[in-house]
């Protein structure tokens, strides 16, 4: 991907937001991260390329990038727009002016835009700077989640030894109504986990939820282009709600939520701070039984409680549960290895030979390990938990790997017993006598190809005398072969004389008997 584009999975959520969820510009730049304007130059690219959505399976990143960069046709030198930033900066200065600004701008750019154009835009780009927003909340929009700074505790029933337990909130922002939850951390399958538990506590999904800056759920905190986990927003999808991440530094990003903390923090954490634990599922009975009284509180100025006016006009606004839950799956970046095979969780699993060093992204839940290369997956294997071995698919493997791999015992015979029975036997002690069949692999094939210089029926004389020997092997059948001992008769072994001893009663004493 060209250098300081964003990922084509970004573009891909902006569109889902844009057609699935009904999101203005705003709205979609502050859930991906990314400038309103931005947002707008991606839609008019896929309006030019005549793309819609949901977009087709098979269009994969490397297809999608194409489609929406397709290559530039020089023309003419293109105009730099320019650094706002630093002329806002500057503006404040005394005595600097936007027509001494743009001469100094003409300057660097010869070809660049006029003073009207250049007013034009710098007014433009004034008004997106930002504004202080009421924070009105509609039903069923936003859920705010975080953890709180006190944690709980959990007493060892046998030792005695106190452990502390992270505790998640969540709160939907037009009721107030609150979950909470304690977890042992703040870990990606905590997190996810959390929002399950929650979202099904408030008996469906909210359009939007507004995390923390927190690593568990972005990837990068960025005060305006926060990148989100790839888990986190696979998860998003499944359920259909969009990711806001609170702005780093901006309270009033997350005011709701840390009112809703600091509620459960006062009127459930401490409420319960001398009772002892000795689970985590006791102590989140606990925390449950708090938080019914909670939220059952009557309000102070106004009629209702948290409860009363969720039952009213939160809960029908909420989007309704899908019909599974949503099973955990953590994403890595992985290179290719020379063995096209990539190492996950100390197992190796293999992907198409043609990817030799290439990037790729793999996805893992508990069951199944899943590789993608440009959004298109490449290879899908069960999971596997033996430590430091491979799973390999024969697709995968090159032309001359592949043959090789296809190899077996019973391949061999078959194959070695087209020249012969002595051929066919020589193979199977050949095997029979290393400590892995597949360790005589290679003296088999080599034995079989005897038969393409001398002959099938002189390998199989050449077989059968070698089989007379101890260990036959590849060696000493070339050699019969090379001094045409396969064409000398074989001797007749002289008959021996009848076994004569006292214990031998002979076919006589069975006549007397009789």
């Amino acid at each position: 991907m060209p250098r300081g584009r964003i990922p084509m999975r970004q573009i891909r959520e902006v569109f889902r937001l844009k057609h699935e969820h009904g999101f203005n510009f705003r709205q979609i730049a502050q859930s991906v991260g990314l400038g309103r304007t931005a947002v707008g130059e991606y839609v008019r690219r896929a309006k030019a390329a005549n793309l819609t959505w949901p977009f087709p399976a098979e269009l994969d990143d490397g297809a999608l990038e194409r489609l929406l960069y397709p290559p530039a046709i020089a023309t003419c030198t293109p105009r730099t727009l320019p650094d706002f930033q630093i002329i806002h900066q500057e503006m404040k200065r005394k005595g600097v002016t936007l027509q001494l600004l743009w001469c100094e701008y003409r300057q660097g750019n010869p070809v660049g835009f006029g003073y009207s154009r250049f007013c034009e835009l710098y007014q433009e780009w004034k008004k997106t700077l930002e504004v202080v927003m009421r924070q009105d909340h509609k039903a069923g929009e936003k859920m705010f989640v975080d953890y709180s700074g006190m944690k709980a505790e959990v007493v060892d029933r046998f030792t005695g030894e106190i452990r502390e337990a992270e505790v998640f909130v969540a709160t939907l922002g037009a009721s107030n109504y609150t979950y909470a939850e304690a977890t042992w951390t703040q870990g990606l399958r905590d997190w996810i986990g959390s929002h399950v538990r929650a979202f099904e506590y408030f008996q469906g999904v909210p359009t939007i939820v507004i995390p923390d800056n927190l690593r568990s759920g972005v990837t990068k905190a960025h005060r305006y282009e926060p990148w989100l986990n790839e888990t986190y927003q696979e998860f998003s999808v499944h359920y259909g709600f969009a990711v806001m991440p609170a702005r780093a530094r901006k309270p009033r990003d997350k005011a709701k939520v840390e009112k809703g903390v600091q509620d459960v923090e006062r009127r459930v954490l401490a409420v319960l701070r001398n009772r002892k634990f000795f689970s985590l599922e006791e102590l989140n009975q606990a925390i449950w039984e708090a938080l019914e009284i909670h939220n059952n509180k009557p309000f102070q100025v106004k009629d209702g409680n948290r409860r009363s006016v969720f039952d009213e006009i939160e809960k029908p606004a909420l989007r309704a549960l899908p019909a599974e839950r949503y099973e955990y799956s953590e994403w890595r970046k992985a290179r290719v290895n020379l063995d096209y095979h990539v190492e996950m969780a100390q197992h190796y699993y293999s992907v198409p030979y043609t990817l030799l060093h290439e990037q790729v992204e793999v996805r893992m839940t508990e069951k199944v390990v899943e590789i993608f290369h440009e959004g298109k997956r490449v290879a899908s294997h069960v999971k596997s938990h033996v430590k430091w071995k491979s799973t390999s698919v024969l697709d995968h493997m090159p032309p001359n790997h592949k043959a090789q791999a296809e190899w077996t015992p019973e391949r061999i015979e078959e194959w070695a017993g087209k020249s012969g029975p002595s051929v066919r036997e020589a193979a199977k002690r050949i095997m029979g006598n290393r400590q892995i069949p597949q360790q005589g692999f290679r003296s088999c094939v080599g034995i079989i190809r005897l038969g393409e210089k001398y002959g099938r029926e002189r390998l199989e004389a050449a077989c059968q005398r070698a089989l007379r020997l101890v260990n036959p092997n590849y060696k000493n059948i070339e050699a019969i072969l090379k001094s045409g001992l396969d064409r000398e008769p074989s001797k007749v072994e002289s008959v021996l004389p009848p076994l004569v001893h006292e214990n031998v009663r002979g076919a006589a004493y069975y006549q007397i008997l009789n």
